[in-house]
């Protein structure tokens, strides 16, 4: 099987906010922010145009997270690669900030490929890129499966390794559920994060995180006046804190108003979990909270996930 040439597709896929406060690597939520990919089997080159963020320093070539992404899930549908792929991508995600954008673009590769094939009479080679699949291609570039849930299935999703494989389940949040986001103008990469992390725990503090995990699902789909309880965390925002220092003070701060704010991902942005029906007093507290030349962002929850685009 072999992509003709000509074959295009457009897809879009959301911002995520990964951990939640205690669900660490396992929960994570899909936001109303996008980014798009048009991508087209043409010519004998890769060929990548970006606008928006990160214009100025993403690779132009196979080294690019979505081709890589594509070409890997091709791979996984057993189809032939094309030589040539010409990518348009709109970039709105905000880069090392803890908003999955990495997640994002992988998963923005796999569902480039299923757009793809669909432009054959492969209905069965369309199959081999079900959810499923998707998953496993996504979270083996990402890395762990939490972001890359959120953005591939919308709404809340809950993650976790079987037998080696990821797998997720998505869960519908609150229909009051109303995010609100801070970003800074600084950048902080996953792995300098991840490198602030113990490599061990006390067993008190994983009983607590697992408790608060627990609460945490009930509190986001069911009962939002739990969220403040909910979103409390001993394994992994503390330990990181010398790395990002105006993210845990603003974390302090915001909940000492009331409100449920936790590091979104690995950081330095922060979620903010909220309702509709205080939305503006609960972004208000946040806009007058946040330092010089952070973005306070009500991007709303994306319910459907990373979708085709006619």
């Amino acid at each position: 099987m072999k992509i003709a040439a000509g074959a295009s597709a457009w897809v879009e896929v959301p911002a995520t906010s990964a951990n939640l406060g205690p669900g660490f690597d396992s929960l994570g939520l899909a936001l109303g922010l996008t980014d798009e990919v048009q991508v087209e089997a043409r010519g004998d080159a890769v060929v990548v145009e970006v606008e928006g963020e990160g214009a100025d320093e993403l690779p132009r070539d196979e080294s690019h997270l979505v081709v890589r992404s594509l070409r890997a899930a091709l791979d996984a549908a057993g189809c032939a690669q094309p030589a040539g792929l010409r990518l348009r991508c709109r970039n709105r995600l905000p880069h090392g900030r803890g908003l999955g954008s990495s997640a994002s673009a992988a998963v923005a590769g796999v569902l480039a490929a299923r757009g793809l094939l669909r432009n054959e009479d492969t209905v069965d080679r369309v199959g081999a890129l079900d959810d499923a699949t998707a998953l496993r291609v996504a979270t083996a570039l990402e890395g762990h499966p939490d972001n890359a849930a959120a953005a591939l299935l919308g709404g809340l999703t809950i993650a976790w390794s079987e037998g080696g494989d990821a797998v997720a389940v998505r869960v519908d949040p609150h229909p009051e559920l109303a995010p609100v986001v801070l970003v800074p103008p600084n950048r902080l990469s996953t792995r300098t994060a991840r490198a602030a992390l113990p490599a061990m725990v006390p067993h008190a503090d994983a009983a607590f995180n697992a408790a608060r995990s627990a609460l945490l699902v009930e509190a986001l789909s069911r009962r939002p006046d739990l969220l403040l309880a909910a979103t409390e965390d001993r394994l992994h925002q503390r330990q990181r804190g010398p790395a990002m220092p105006t993210t845990l003070a603003l974390v302090d701060g915001l909940r000492s108003h009331g409100l449920a704010a936790v590091v979104s991902g690995a950081g330095p942005s922060v979620l903010v979990l909220s309702t509709a029906t205080e939305l503006a007093d609960v972004t208000r507290t946040a806009a007058g909270c946040a330092p010089h030349g952070w973005r306070v962002l009500t991007p709303g929850i994306a319910r459907r996930g990373a979708q085709q685009l006619p």
